[in-house]
């Protein structure tokens, strides 16, 4: 704000009210002196994953280990003095300093030598690590009970004689009062704070991998992160919000997968109605196209009369589902998905269907709950069983806590310093134009369907429950799960009735929206980016969804630079596809570079080998000049803060705004 000749009320109601924050002269200078130096300090570092579909431990490391950063700091600074060995023990010691201690405590018999030599060694990588962070930023980071301690140590200089005795105190203070282990923990979780500054997901948090809701956890501790809503996270958050048909597709498709221990043991949600309804309404059922898919120690753990119950509850809560999305096309004409009606279009005579002029023999026909006549309509006891369920995802407190931190930490979309962050797509036809949905009543395309679809997905969840407002927003997200070219979903269709009743696996096809071909093109990256208000040489498009096939040599970079598709195959089940297990982008002061994952060994076997991720690592593009925080989005609201203080400054100079001096 720069002060005029003549303030409006405005701007002379807004500097007082800002006089109360700072109300001398003195105290705004500063303040501007204070912001003007934070914002000549370097960018932080951000790191952006996605698809981690709930491999905990696999994203566990990658979080403690902050996608290898510190190993590479740890190896910058004592690869010339420290063996190979002692440096992985180390680096393992910060990752998991609980774990890695008590089991130190039975390899080494003089501790407090060990003590003094690993606490030296920590804080000169907890130096490092802050070195480019403002004092005041590291001490809000460090915990409560060590913060003067480590404050003292971190900028204490051994070299110089007369401190050296000082900081050797410190040292042998805390080893003497048993408080080692607690410190050690303490800083290993300050450097693990201070080297990633910022957290991107780039969306699909559940699903297929065993426990999202560990991540979850890890991610509400997290001090800075942001999360981009994949098509996974959508699907629970909308079962959370109460929508039935979300609560169906949730648990037929973890049961198909055999991924319930996060629905029984993460959520504590029970299945028991189902399973009840399962057993006696399917007991004589073929239901055989409904088998689990059990792989591994998994198969050798179940009965047959368990896999048979497993079958029964798959193939009762699919069916369900397939009404339940049918009530919800036949509700919106507007998300022209007609021709996935299809329990209507089933010959039960000829044992076949009709699917867009092909014929398809059907594996399976006995549906006891399906009424030819009106086969949307659920029966009595399926919406008993649906409603129950959906009353129990709705009571789960830990899954209501997760889901609300989606909603305040999570968007469909988010632009930060310069790059444009998505899960999916940006919806596009087949003529590279953007795609134009009439949804809401309004012909909308691009980032204005974004805004609109981003604000009904929140309706879902907020608006009270029976409103017209929660029940749009709460088919709009199964809109985004399913529909048609959905910016989330980016495919023609989503083929469940045909994998479970169609052996022809051409029917199976999901054609990937247009966007997929054209994103190769730089011309159209930018034209994207503009869309959302990005130009310049710097900026990127980040997006997972679609698994890169990395061992087909596949590049995650895409668009001559422009683009990045970061899904490398964090969970184990794609990991085939991929060769990989995941990626991380980070993007420092200095570099873009992407990181490939190998498989994770698990964190029992990573503590007592001292076995890390193996990752490679690609440098893409290099600044011109080392970037500064004033560069950022973050660095241009401090600039306003400054450019407001000196506005006070002179309205202070002037009397138009009275210092106030207190004795």
């Amino acid at each position: 704000m720069k002060l005029k000749k003549r303030l409006s009320e405005e701007e002379l109601r807004y500097l007082k009210l800002l006089a109360r924050q700072y109300p001398t002269v003195q105290a705004a200078s500063s303040e501007i002196i204070n912001l003007q130096a934070i914002l000549n300090l370097p960018k932080g570092t951000e790191h952006f994953i996605s698809d981690v579909h709930g491999e905990h431990e696999a994203f566990l490391h990658i979080l403690n280990s902050c996608s290898g950063v510190i190993k590479e700091k740890v190896d910058d600074l004592f690869a010339t003095t420290i063996p190979k060995t002692d440096r992985d023990e180390l680096c393992t010691l910060i990752y998991y300093p609980e774990e890695k201690l008590e089991q130190l405590h039975n390899k080494y018999e003089d501790m407090d030598e060990w003590y003094r030599i690993t606490l030296h060694r920590l804080i000169e990588i907890c130096r490092w690590v802050t070195s480019k962070y403002t004092r005041s930023k590291v001490r809000k980071a460090l915990p409560k009970d060590y913060a003067y301690i480590i404050d003292e140590l971190l900028h204490t200089h051994y070299d110089e004689t007369d401190k050296r005795d000082y900081y050797e105190n410190i040292i042998s203070t805390i080893i003497d009062l048993g408080q080692a282990d607690r410190f050690i923990e303490a800083v290993s979780q300050v450097i693990k704070r201070m080297a990633v500054d910022h957290m991107h997901i780039v969306g699909d948090i559940f699903d297929r991998g065993p426990r999202a809701d560990i991540i979850m956890d890890s991610l509400l501790n997290y001090h800075s992160v942001d999360i981009q809503w994949g098509n996974h996270d959508i699907l629970w958050m909308g079962a959370a919000s109460g929508s039935r048909t979300l609560v169906a597709t949730v648990l037929s498709n973890s049961i198909h997968y055999n991924n319930l221990e996060v629905i029984e043991t993460g959520y504590g949600i029970s299945l028991r109605p189902l399973s009840v309804f399962a057993n006696e309404v399917y007991k004589d059922c073929d239901v055989s196209r409904f088998a689990v898919k059990l792989t591994g120690d998994d198969a050798e753990q179940y009965s047959e009369k368990d896999k048979l119950l497993s079958a029964r509850m798959h193939k009762a809560i699919t069916i369900i589902l397939f009404k339940l999305e049918g009530q919800k096309i036949l509700r919106h004409p507007e998300y022209e998905m007609n021709d996935r009606l299809l329990l209507d279009k089933i010959d039960y005579e000829k044992k076949c269907i009709t699917i867009n002029g092909t014929t398809y023999t059907l594996e399976d026909t006995d549906f006891p709950t399906v009424d030819p006549s009106d086969p949307y309509t659920l029966t009595e006891e399926e919406e008993s069983v649906i409603n129950q369920l959906t009353a129990s995802f709705q009571r789960s407190e830990k899954l209501q806590n997760h889901v609300r931190f989606l909603y305040s930490k999570g968007s469909l979309y988010k632009v930060f310093n310069g790059n444009l962050l998505f899960h999916g797509c940006i919806p596009m036809t087949e003529t590279g134009e953007l795609k134009t949905f009439t949804i809401g009543g309004k012909a909308r395309k691009g980032k204005d369907f974004f805004d609109y679809v981003d604000t009904a997905a929140r309706q879902a969840y907020y608006y009270k429950s029976g409103t017209p407002e929660r029940k749009l927003g709460m088919d709009l997200l199964w809109f985004l799960w399913a529909g048609r070219n959905s910016p989330i979903f980016g495919r023609d269709r989503m083929t469940t009735f045909e994998r479970r009743l169609i052996r022809d696996e051409s029917s199976w096809t999901e054609a990937k929206n247009a966007y997929y071909t054209f994103y190769q093109d730089p011309a159209v990256c930018d034209a994207l980016l503009k869309e959302f208000g990005l130009e310049g040489p710097h900026c990127h498009i980040v997006n997972g969804h679609i698994p890169v096939k990395s061992k087909r040599g596949e590049s995650p970079i895409k668009g001559g630079g422009k683009l990045l598709v970061i899904d490398g195959g964090f969970c184990k089940a794609y990991q085939p596809t991929t060769g990989i297990a995941g990626y991380t982008l980070i993007y420092n002061s200095w570099v873009l570079r992407i990181v490939s994952h190998e498989p994770f060994c698990g964190r029992k076997m990573a503590i007592e080998h001292n076995i890390d991720i193996a990752s490679s690592s690609k440098v893409f593009e290099r600044m011109e000049a080392r970037i500064k925080i004033a560069q950022t989005d973050i660095g241009r609201k401090l600039q306003a803060q400054a450019d407001d203080l000196h506005a006070l400054v002179e309205a202070y100079k002037s009397g138009a705004v009275p210092e106030d001096h207190k004795d």
